[in-house]
C-alpha cells in the first residue's frame, strides 16, 4: 500500500487492538484453506504480505524454511514481533506493497489475507508480488467477495467492497499466472460497525453490521516450455528418443532428472488393443495409462483425442464409434501430424482428422463434440486450467471428459517443476492431484471420479503415479 493508502491510519491506530478485533471478523480456518492451497514444502521460501500482526505468518512459520513478513504499518509488525517470538525463521520487513522489498524471483510462494481490499490498485498489487516468485511459485489470496456494506468504507478503511471472482480471475491472468483456481474457503468475515469503530462507536447506527463470504485465489507464475516440449516430440516422431518415460532425454543445456526420478511407464494397452491399431502408432505410444477403457465410447459419437502424438488412442476410438462417428486429432507438434496422417492412409481410416493445434487453443468449434481423451499430455502444457476451460467449451451438453495424467502426491519445489528435462519426461509439469481436479471443476465439469491408473514412481522422493480423471459437462 502507498503512504497515501486511506487504510494506513486505521490499522496503525488499531495496532494493539487488531488481534482482538480480528477473532471477530474471520477464522483460523481462512488461514487453513490459504495453507492447504499452496501445497508448501519444508524447504520453500515464503511470503505474508500485508501481514499485519502475522496471522497468516503462525500458521506458515512451522512449515517452510523462512518466512518474509511485510507490512507498511511499523505498528502493526511490531505486534507481529511479539507475537511471533518463538519462531527463529522470520524476517520482518516494513515495505510498500507496490514495491515490496524483495528480489525477484526469490519466493516460492507468496499470501495476502484480508490486503487486497484496503490496495487503491490491486492489479498493480497483484503484479508486484507475482515478481517476486519464482518461475513455478504460487500466488494465494484469501479476501472478500463482492458485497454492498458502504459503511465498512469509512469504519474499517476498505477501498474496495470485496470483488467479483471473475475479477480476481483475470487480473490473476494479466498479471502472468496460471492454472488460476478462485473458491469458496466456506469462511465469512463477520463484522459490525461498532467492533471496529473505536471512540465512534456510539454513533453509530446500531442495524450496520456484516457477514461477508470469503474466497481462495490461486495462481502459478508460468513456466514457459513450450519450444522444448515441442522440440522434444519432434525429435521422438523422427524416431529419436525423448518423450513421457525416457529419463535420457536432454534438451540443450538441462541437466538429467535421471538420479532424482524412478518412474514405471505403463500405458496398459492389451495385445487385443495393440491388434487393432497401425503398427506404425503402436511404436510410439507415450501414454501412461489408457483412456479408452473407461470412455465407453459408443457408435456415432464424437471423440476428440488432446495431443493425439502418433495416434494410438484416436485410431482405437475409431474402432469403437465406427463408420457413423469420427475422432479429431489435435497435436501441436507437425512431425507427429506427418506420421499419424501416413498411418491412417496407410491402414485405410476415413472417420480420422489429424488436425494442427494446442491444447490452450482447439481448433474445434463450442459444444460439438461427445467424448475428450487425452493420454499423459496436459501435464504438458503450461496453463492446464486453461486447457480444461477448453475441453468444457467444445463439448457438448452432457459430453465426457476421459482423460489419463500423471500427477504428484505431494508438494514439490518449484525447482522440481522448472526442469525442462522433466517436462519433456511427463514429470515436471505434473501437478499435486487435489490441484489438478481442482482445475477440472473450475472449468465448470461435474461427476468428477479420479481412479489410479497403471504408471507410478518417485521424483525428488515424491511420489508420482497416473490417474485416470472421469467427469462430465
Amino acid at each position: 500500500m502507498t503512504a497515501s493508502n486511506p487504510s494506513a491510519p486505521y490499522f496503525d491506530k488499531v495496532a494493539n487492538q487488531w488481534d482482538d478485533l480480528r477473532t471477530g471478523y474471520f477464522a483460523e480456518a481462512v488461514r487453513e484453506a490459504a495453507i492447504r492451497k499452496a501445497y508448501l514444502h519444508p524447504d520453500m521460501v515464503v511470503a505474508d504480505v500485508g501481514a499485519g500482526t502475522g496471522f497468516v505468518t503462525e500458521g506458515l512459520a512451522p512449515l517452510v524454511r523462512h518466512v518474509h513478513v511485510l507490512d507498511r504499518s511499523p505498528q502493526m509488525l511490531e505486534v507481529a514481533r511479539k507475537n511471533l517470538a518463538k519462531f527463529g525463521n522470520l524476517e520482518f520487513h516494513v515495505a510498500d506493497g507496490l514495491a515490496l522489498s524483495l528480489p525477484d524471483y526469490s519466493l516460492d510462494a507468496a499470501f495476502a489475507n484480508m490486503y487486497l481490499h484496503h490496495c487503491p490498485d490491486p492489479l498493480a498489487a497483484i503484479r508486484e508480488m507475482v515478481r517476486t516468485l519464482r518461475p513455478g511459485g504460487r500466488l494465494v489470496i484469501t479476501d472478500l467477495d463482492k458485497h454492498t456494506h458502504e459503511w465498512l468504507r469509512t469504519e474499517m478503511a476498505d477501498v474496495w467492497l470485496g470483488f467479483d471472482r471473475d475479477q480476481i480471475r483475470a487480473w490473476f491472468e494479466q498479471a502472468g499466472l496460471v492454472n488460476v483456481i478462485v473458491d469458496g474457503t466456506g469462511q465469512s468475515c463477520q463484522s459490525d460497525c461498532k467492533s471496529g469503530a473505536g471512540e465512534h462507536a456510539d454513533a453509530l447506527a446500531p442495524h450496520a453490521s456484516a457477514d461477508v463470504s470469503i474466497f481462495v485465489a490461486t495462481g502459478t507464475r508460468r513456466i514457459r516450455v513450450h519450444d522444448t516440449v515441442q522440440a522434444s516430440y519432434t525429435a521422438q516422431a523422427l524416431g529419436g528418443s525423448c518423450g513421457c518415460g525416457d529419463a535420457s532425454c536432454c534438451s540443450p543445456g538441462t541437466v538429467s532428472l535421471e538420479d532424482i526420478v524412478s518412474v514405471s511407464w505403463n500405458a496398459n494397452y492389451s495385445s487385443a488393443d495393440k491388434a487393432e491399431i497401425p503398427a506404425e502408432a503402436a511404436e510410439i505410444s507415450l501414454g501412461c495409462g489408457n483412456p479408452i477403457a473407461m470412455a465407453g465410447l459408443r457408435a456415432g459419437e464424437t471423440v476428440l483425442d488432446i495431443g493425439s502424438g502418433g495416434g494410438i488412442d484416436v485410431f482405437l476410438a475409431a474402432r469403437r464409434v465406427g463408420p457413423t462417428g469420427f475422432v479429431y486429432g489435435i497435436d501441436m507438434t507437425p512431425a507427429m501430424l506427418q506420421r499419424a496422417r501416413r498411418a491412417a492412409k496407410k491402414n485405410g481410416f476415413t472417420n480420422v482428422k489429424f488436425q494442427h493445434g494446442y491444447a490452450e487453443a482447439l481448433p474445434v468449434e463450442a459444444e460439438t463434440v461427445d467424448v475428450i481423451i487425452s493420454n499423459c499430455v496436459i501435464n504438458l502444457t503450461e496453463d492446464k486450467g486453461r486447457v480444461f476451460r477448453e475441453a468444457y467449451r467444445v463439448l457438448k451438453p452432457g459430453g465426457r471428459l476421459e482423460v489419463n495424467d500423471t500427477v504428484f502426491g505431494g508438494p514439490v519445489l518449484p525447482e522440481t517443476c522448472t526442469s525442462a528435462t522433466g517436462w519433456s519426461e511427463c514429470v515436471s509439469g505434473a501437478l499435486p492431484e487435489q490441484e489438478y481436479v481442482d482445475l477440472v471443476k473450475q472449468a465448470g465439469f461435474v461427476d468428477v471420479i479420479v481412479r489410479r491408473s497403471t504408471s507410478s514412481g518417485t521424483a525428488a522422493d515424491v511420489p508420482i503415479y497416473s490417474v485416470q480423471v472421469s467427469a462430465k459437462k
